[in-house]
């Protein structure tokens, strides 16, 4: 029992919170490329992808693993991400902080997600039984790349200052 909840029931909460932190991320990415604010769906994205990181240490283990260090990481950059919006204001670099640490973040969640993939998928799991054959290389290299270009993309194109009225207001 975790929180009340049978483990898999807390392994379905744990899921549905981490797609909803994708799923807000991506909104959030692609208004930052669009050089829009989202205010509503970034404090979402952010809570959740806490809360994923949050409920990832909370499953029985022995000892420190991959998803553990992966979860210490990301609460870290999240941290970055929470001050540069709501404490700093985008001021300054913290603009660059922001766009850097938030897409991280959804790159982490994005990384557990295939890796997860790999894992409980009755068709992926064939292609990459220990994960590191060329499939799973080639969809986590994949994955690295797109969040390098958008991540330089929204860096460059989220200015919520010059749209007027800043961020968060």
């Amino acid at each position: 029992m975790i929180l009340g909840l049978s483990l898999e029931n807390f392994t379905l909460l744990h899921t549905v919170i981490s797609l909803i932190g994708i799923l807000s991320g991506i909104v959030v990415l692609f208004a930052m490329l669009d050089g829009r604010n989202s205010p509503g769906m970034t404090a979402l994205f952010l809570a959740t992808t806490v809360l994923t990181s949050v409920t990832g240490f909370m499953f029985p283990s022995t000892s420190v693993t991959p998803a553990h260090i992966v979860g210490g990481i990301s609460l870290v950059v999240l941290a970055a991400a929470i001050a540069g919006l709501y404490v700093f204001r985008l001021g300054g670099a913290w603009r660059s902080i922001y766009v850097i640490s938030a897409v991280i973040s959804l790159y982490l969640n994005v990384f557990v997600g295939v890796v997860q993939a790999f894992q409980k998928l009755s068709f992926l799991q064939p292609l990459a039984p220990t994960q590191s054959e060329p499939p799973f290389i080639v969809a986590q290299t994949t994955v690295l790349f797109i969040f390098v270009v958008l991540g330089f993309l929204a860096v460059r194109r989220f200015h919520p200052n010059s749209f007027g009225g800043g961020y968060p207001a």
